[in-house]
């Protein structure tokens, strides 16, 4: 007789380890030489076996971080560490991550002042703590004939909220209803601040970006050594 009783949540065997796998590292890394990246040292292109031994050596692990440049770049790390520390970094993301709220606030075509005033103070409240607010129109009836004059009103509340806010949609009618889309300005501070903070990019791109630039210069000084020997070379013998 077949088993129907559930699995109780456990992951199908092959997706455990699917984010251990996402890198290859010691002798899963097949290719003959890598471009090994030290912290305080330059940059050196290794037997694969020799950079395995020495990863050895130290207790780490060697693990492939660029597998598309030429040669691979490698780096020699504690892995299950740098999956850690790569888990906590995408944890506290998440956690920072900022909800936006919409707010909506209602208006009908004759909106008197003591009314819009109280609603455009609500508006403020909302924008101020980082809330979106949508503000429309609604026509009951034959107060769709003042169509204009509840446009001219939600273009005065844009107005009005100007200093704080910003206009993501125009005016639109959809059916009885005409809306206006509003978000917070960002204030200098925050947009300094956002600028000094590190992008949301995975620590596998800036690994990789990292070792790139890094194998890129060692390149790029073993090509200018390699052309000052030549003409030094060359120098001496049209002396000779």
């Amino acid at each position: 007789m077949a088993d129907f009783r559930k699995s109780r949540g456990r992951r199908p065997y092959g997706q455990r380890d699917q984010k251990k796998d996402q890198y290859r590292t010691n002798e899963r890394i097949r290719v003959h030489e890598v471009r090994v990246v030290f912290e305080n040292e330059e940059p050196r292109v290794m037997d694969t076996r020799d950079a395995l031994r020495l990863a050895q050596d130290k207790g780490l692990d060697l693990v492939e971080i660029s597998p598309k440049a030429v040669p691979p770049v490698a780096k020699i790390i504690d892995y299950s560490k740098f999956l850690y520390q790569q888990k906590k970094r995408q944890k506290e993301q998440k956690q920072n991550q900022v909800k936006v709220v919409l707010k909506e606030i209602r208006f009908g075509p004759q909106t008197d002042e003591h009314d819009y005033n109280f609603k455009l103070r609500h508006a403020e409240g909302f924008l101020k703590e980082g809330d979106k607010v949508k503000a429309y129109v609604f026509f009951k009836g034959r107060s769709i004939l003042f169509k204009e004059q509840g446009e001219l009103l939600l273009l005065r509340f844009a107005n009005d909220l100007e200093e704080i806010a910003k206009v993501d949609k125009l005016p639109v009618l959809e059916g009885k209803r005409m809306s206006i889309f509003l978000s917070p300005k960002k204030k200098k501070t925050e947009v300094k601040k956002k600028s000094g903070t590190p992008s949301n990019d995975s620590l596998q791109t800036r690994e990789e970006r990292r070792a790139e630039r890094q194998a890129a210069k060692a390149a790029k000084d073993k090509a200018l050594t390699d052309k000052n020997e030549e003409g030094n070379s060359e120098n001496k013998d049209s002396e000779d």
